[in-house]
């Protein structure tokens, strides 16, 4: 089955009281539960970044975060996604085809 890189970008942060925090990871937990077997890897934020061309190193934007999930196609990974709960936080998520070799 092949396998499909989410990332997340934009979405305002990282809410701003405790309460929202865990109201963000329950809402988290349970849109990665409706994921199931899909699931690889649920991911992490991201941090600060840099950006390595080949003759310079620049600071990139502070990253929003991934999740690895499996499908049989890339419609039914977007079908996958399309309920988390990242989406209602003005937040968008790009799914890319890890492509074998």
């Amino acid at each position: 089955m092949p396998t499909f890189l989410v990332t997340y970008h934009g979405g305002g942060g990282p809410p701003a009281t405790p309460e929202a925090r865990e109201q963000m990871m329950a809402a988290f937990q349970a849109w990665a539960a409706s994921a199931g077997d899909n699931m690889i890897d649920p991911g992490a934020p991201l941090g600060p970044s840099k950006v390595v061309t080949s003759d310079s190193v620049t600071d990139g934007a502070a990253g929003g975060g991934y999740t690895v999930i499996s499908a049989d196609s890339l419609d039914d990974a977007v079908s996958v996604v399309k309920g988390h709960p990242f989406l209602s936080r003005g937040g968008t998520l790009q799914v890319s085809e890890a492509v074998s070799p």
